[in-house]
């Protein structure tokens, strides 16, 4: 069913442990407790859409070697897999899940056959064809893409969308960073949120993570976080620093107003007590929060050097009213004040270890932009970063964590790395 159950001595729960039709495995409450089952993406024909004139769209800073890019993934899940983590690909979900509902593929289709772009015609032309189209070959299209010249009925001469597009434009537009599974869900305690992407190269990813999660066999039951979609919130921007304590990252990608129903919504879902609100700069160098700190133990984080002393946060906490129920207006607010004290703080620790990007200036700005900051906890003390960040992982293993090193040097074409790379759907309680 879609999943890669990696052998291992580190105690993976069965594959199928389930009450009631919901699989009781699924949840997250922290960072870095020990990974039991992970959501990947392993590039595809998505990728070999890029081109010179598209990938600044696209997203891309440049265009990856999609071969070289598959061969690191497959070293990344490999890594997993021995570790006892259950990897789950999201093509396989998807074809699933196409495979076995009709209302999966008609939200798929809907979300892809854009009418305004294309006029009602066309649109109502495609969407007859894709409805009667094998499940494989029609999650390739949501996924890949479709241009005017693979359209598989013969041109029509009253169609002008068709006669003024080119051969090689988009009828349905590629979807390349699929590749960062992190963005567009994830889990708090046993629900899953599905994020509102900003960027619209991105948002209909969501679309395809949405019908996945409420259609296939695996996640039957999974209730929802966060169902307000009112503004953008990524999940690159949220950090589980511990059980009832999340950050949220504001920049880019994530709005104050995504920030704050976020926090609203887990406080009257009584999945956090608090959530700290990070500002970020709004750039492509730290487009989320966990391109500029991760966690890599209980009480330690990887943090680029040159925000350590600046990073603030709003902490807001959800207050009880005088029924003892938590009320929309519940909550208090305060700051700005320094990140690291107020995470600790939030935490009920006495302080926060920070592990630094780099040794210098230079070398931390190198290692922050190729996502030295963006590693993957496996367990408490051990994460998963790319190779090519030397400076950062010696620190790191100075320190007393375990660094499993994976290449990277297409993967990070879109900018993300193992933690972007990747949706945890289980860890151990804390």
């Amino acid at each position: 069913m879609g999943a890669d159950t990696g052998s291992g001595g580190n105690g993976a729960h069965p594959t199928d442990d389930r009450s009631g039709g919901v699989d009781t495995r699924l949840g997250v409450t922290s960072e870095v407790a020990t990974l039991r089952a992970v959501l990947l993406h392993r590039p595809g024909a998505e990728l070999r859409r890029l081109t010179p004139r598209n990938n600044d769209q696209l997203l891309f800073d440049g265009i990856p070697w999609v071969e070289r890019a598959q061969q690191e993934h497959d070293i990344f899940a490999g890594v997993l897999r021995e570790r006892g983590v259950e990897v789950m690909l999201l093509a396989d979900l998807l074809t699933e899940t196409l495979a076995v509902s009709g209302a999966a593929r008609v939200q798929g289709i809907s979300g892809a056959v854009d009418a305004r772009r294309l006029g009602h015609h066309l649109a109502d032309e495609l969407a007859a064809y894709l409805r009667g189209t094998p499940a494989p070959e029609l999650a390739d299209i949501l996924m890949a893409g479709m241009t005017f010249d693979e359209l598989p009925f013969a041109p029509d001469a009253a169609s002008l969308v068709r006669r003024m597009h080119q051969g090689g434009d988009f009828v349905v537009d590629p979807l390349p960073n699929l590749l960062f599974t992190r963005d567009s869900s994830f889990w708090i305690g046993p629900r899953v949120a599905i994020t509102s992407l900003a960027l619209p190269a991105r948002m209909r990813e969501t679309s395809l993570t949405d019908l996945i999660y409420a259609f296939h066999p695996r996640f039957l039951g999974v209730r929802r976080a966060y169902e307000s979609h009112t503004a953008p919130i990524e999940g690159g921007d949220v950090l589980l620093l511990a059980p009832g304590v999340v950050a949220v990252g504001v920049g880019e990608r994530t709005s104050p107003a995504g920030a704050e129903a976020l926090a609203r919504s887990l406080f009257d879902d009584e999945l956090a007590h608090t959530v700290l609100v990070v500002p970020i700069a709004q750039s492509r160098a730290t487009m989320h929060l966990d391109t500029v700190c991760t966690m890599v133990d209980t009480d330690a984080v990887v943090m680029y050097s040159a925000m350590r002393d600046t990073l603030s946060a709003f902490t807001i906490r959800r207050e009880d009213d005088y029924s003892g129920r938590h009320g929309s207006g519940g909550v208090s607010m305060r700051g700005p004040e320094p990140f690291l004290p107020a995470a600790a703080e939030a935490m009920g620790i006495g302080k926060l270890r920070v592990i630094d990007t780099g040794l210098d200036g230079v070398t931390a700005e190198r290692e922050q932009w190729d996502d030295g900051n963006n590693t993957l906890a496996l367990a408490p003390g051990v994460v998963v970063a790319y190779e090519r960040n030397e400076m950062t992982n010696a620190r790191l293993r100075d320190a007393g964590i375990e660094v499993l090193p994976i290449p990277g040097s297409e993967l990070g074409s879109g900018r993300g790395g193992p933690r972007c790379l990747s949706c945890p759907l289980a860890r151990d309680d804390t």
